[in-house]
């Protein structure tokens, strides 16, 4: 993996929305459009705003996110939500957003539809993941129900995943479609998950599921 540090999280996060948006640009003039997949909680958060104010022809941009928990846009939970709160405004209002959820009780219920969305815009121009502590990406968590299948080298593009550390069910890009990405980075802060992505270069993806991407990944780090 390629490691950046960076002095603080201001730059970090200036310094990446400035890559992908120019990832995304490249993709664009030579293909005529691009897919961004992104990752939910607070982290990114900074990211979007800043390029949600970037000047890309958005018209042509497929978004959508590396994994969704299960519940829907009324919950602060919801990472649809984040992203219309955070980067989906202003320029990037004109992007194209392709549902990681739909209404069911159980994600297999919609499983095939949603993955007939995402199918078109695969592989992902620019891919951008978070990391948890338990060297965790997307929904692929350690000890969850089907993180074997969504590791094979014949996954589907959406898996259902259940896990302790998961709280509700979620829904997941598999570690195919992942490793597929045309641009590849981890966006990280704090000594913990710099330690943790570390240790995670000389583990299985059993053991640490980020594993699946780390070859080919840029890894944006600040304390």
């Amino acid at each position: 993996m390629k490691f950046v540090a960076y002095p603080d999280r201001e730059l970090l996060m200036l310094a990446l929305a400035d890559v992908i948006a120019s990832e995304l640009a490249e993709t664009l003039n030579a293909q005529g459009r691009a897919s961004f997949s992104v990752p939910g909680g607070t982290t990114p958060g900074p990211v979007f705003d800043i390029l949600s104010g970037v000047g890309l022809d958005w018209a042509n941009v497929a978004v959508f996110l590396n994994d969704e928990r299960w519940v829907g846009e009324d919950s602060p939970r919801s990472n649809t939500r984040l992203l219309r709160e955070r980067l989906l405004v202003d320029k990037a209002a004109a992007a194209t957003l392709v549902p990681l959820y739909a209404e069911a009780a159980e994600p297999e219920a919609v499983l095939g539809a949603l993955a007939e969305g995402i199918e078109p815009h695969l592989p992902i121009s620019v891919l951008l993941l978070g990391m948890g502590t338990d060297m965790h990406t997307a929904s692929l968590f350690p000890g969850a129900d089907r993180l074997a299948d969504a590791l094979a080298s014949n996954a589907p593009v959406l898996l259902p995943m259940r896990a302790e550390a998961a709280g509700e069910p979620r829904i997941t890009l598999t570690a195919p479609v992942l490793a597929g990405a045309m641009h590849i980075h981890i966006l990280i802060t704090g000594a913990e998950k710099r330690a943790a992505i570390e240790a995670a270069a000389g583990l299985t993806a059993l053991e640490a599921p980020v594993r699946v991407v780390l070859d080919n990944a840029t890894v944006h780090w600040a304390e």
